[in-house]
């Protein structure tokens, strides 16, 4: 019976694998053009450590780019593609209908297709990646302890995981309203403002950190990245692991409670 439970979800993740490569070359020139503000940031930190003449909480110029050249990475790898709006399409036209029908978990089902087409997105966009890395070699600096990138891989693991929870609580929305997108965007903005894309958090004053480090967003993209640049160490280390997995769990659970009373509404209305 497990055998047979596993085999259908490789088989959505196969079926999820042919039609995401499909698109590879739009997933290629997203990567590509989405490397451009890059470009903007290195400038921007060029004036900023130039105007102070000094580093900046422990950051200087060459281990802010190594900060920003990592969550380029560490987002590709994480960020979930376009899933809330074709999870909001499949229950805002009805097509949940024919999965309720077979005995399949639709949050294993969209989960099979999300692991698809991170790999795909992966793939197709870890070249263009590449040949940043290259061009800034001389700022890379990797961790001598092989500890460091088990703890950065596990971290990046569950961020993976927290993106996706919450881009399929998000998208549950669409059983009680038409349009999800303003709500998307709106936690989407606190993500790129408190989730360490716009800067990194550790730069913030110890009281807000102090904050941050109990909300979501900072273990989707920004604690993989400190862990890996080594600014989490000790029992910062294991404490932000540890809070992490709570939001891990947490997030896993919310996900699935909106989909049971977003069912049970869809149900009610005669969806």
């Amino acid at each position: 019976m497990t055998r047979a439970r596993v085999d259908k979800y490789i088989s959505v993740f196969n079926i999820g694998l042919q039609n995401t490569f499909v698109y590879r070359w739009n997933y290629f020139l997203r990567a590509l053009f989405g490397l451009i503000p890059l470009a903007g940031t290195v400038f921007l930190w060029s004036a900023v450590f130039k105007e102070r003449g000094h580093g900046l909480h422990g950051y200087d110029y060459g281990s802010m780019i190594y900060y920003y050249l990592l969550t380029i990475l560490v987002s590709n790898l994480v960020t979930p593609t376009e899933d809330e709006w074709q999870i909001a399409a499949d229950i805002r036209e009805g097509q949940i209908n024919a999965l309720l029908t077979k005995p399949m978990s639709y949050l294993a089902y969209r989960f099979s297709i999300f692991l698809s087409g991170r790999l795909v997105y992966t793939f197709v966009t870890l070249p263009p990646i590449g040949l940043i890395f290259l061009y800034f070699h001389n700022y890379i600096i990797p961790p001598d302890d092989p500890m460091i990138y088990l703890y950065a891989f596990i971290s990046t693991l569950m961020a993976a995981f927290i993106q996706f929870f919450i881009t399929y609580s998000l998208a549950m929305m669409a059983f009680w309203i038409l349009e999800i997108s303003t709500v998307v965007f709106i936690v989407y903005s606190f993500e790129y403002f408190l989730g360490g894309q716009m800067f990194p958090i550790d730069i913030m004053p110890a009281g807000i950190q102090a904050v941050m480090k109990w909300m979501p967003f900072y273990y989707e993209l920004f604690c993989p990245v400190a862990i890996f640049l080594e600014r989490l160490r000790g029992p910062a280390l294991f404490q932000a692991l540890a809070i992490q997995t709570g939001w891990l769990f947490l997030t896993w659970a919310a996900a699935r409670g909106m989909w049971r009373r977003g069912l049970s509404h869809y149900q009610a209305v005669g969806g």
